[in-house]
């Protein structure tokens, strides 16, 4: 749930959906209809599909419980490799380092010359100390939120600005050019995504709603220019595995996915 969501909104749902999903077992049998309707309000619902889908191979294939390895976790839907690391320390005490963007700056900046040679994994497992992986990765991980950030580091407080080639030389307020997002009539395609799933979620089980009447409902004076712009956009859903798509006599019917 956390991943590109504010923690204030996950503090809100994730008990809701605990409530609703107590365990590994329940996520798993239900269908995916019902599990994007209970994700309603956190955005990029293809994460609620990976994540049930993630319930089903672990009551499947490990017994119910997840499993311990960086090497298990990483091959399960929805779980890439920082992820894997993050649980296998931090929830079964593996001695592993764990890399978000936060210490991929730090290790750049604390070693420069090794990050140019190694990725940043292979810099990580060579400073992991001995003991102590989950504090060494907790406090990485508040030193780069805090202290070593991207713009206007605090290189006067940092508590290891003595050992940091880089420290006082990093460039002041740079400015990143955001990229810009795919869209229509200047609304990128991310809101017309959450908008269509909205639609669908409100639908009885079973019901379908015509692709043309889902496009009036959620994009302002859609006309027929429009119509190639919205089967793509259900595409990309329908591949994420959150819509079904059903082709009838003359129209396109949409609804969750079951």
């Amino acid at each position: 749930m956390l991943q590109q969501t504010q923690a204030s909104r996950v503090e809100i749902k994730y008990p809701r959906f605990l409530k609703r999903f107590p365990s590994l077992a329940s996520l798993a049998r239900t269908n995916k209809a019902t599990v994007v309707r209970a994700w309603r309000g956190m955005g990029h619902n293809n994460r609620a599909v990976r994540l049930q889908k993630l319930a089903q191979i672990v009551m499947r294939e490990h017994g119910g419980r997840l499993p311990r390895t960086v090497e298990a976790l990483d091959a399960l839907p929805g779980i890439g490799t920082y992820t894997a690391h993050a649980i296998a320390c931090f929830a079964f005490g593996q001695h592993v380092p764990a890399v978000d963007t936060n210490v991929r700056r730090i290790l750049s900046r604390l070693y420069p010359k090794e990050s140019k040679k190694l990725d940043e994994w292979e810099v990580a497992r060579n400073v992991l100390p001995h003991r102590r992986a989950y504090d060494w990765n907790q406090a990485l991980f508040d030193l780069g939120a805090q202290v070593c950030t991207q713009r206007n580091p605090k290189c006067g407080i940092c508590p290891v600005n003595r050992y940091c080639p880089s420290a006082y030389k990093v460039a002041q307020d740079r400015k990143t050019i955001a990229k810009r997002e795919r869209g229509r009539n200047g609304i990128p395609d991310r809101i017309y995504r959450g908008r269509a799933v909205e639609i669908l979620r409100s639908l009885k089980n079973g019901k379908t709603i015509t692709a043309a009447r889902l496009g009036k409902y959620i994009k302002v004076n859609y006309t027929n220019r429009d119509k190639s712009w919205l089967y793509r956009l259900l595409q990309a859903l329908e591949r994420d595995g959150v819509v079904s798509l059903k082709n009838g006599s003359s129209t396109l019917h949409v609804s969750l996915a079951k």
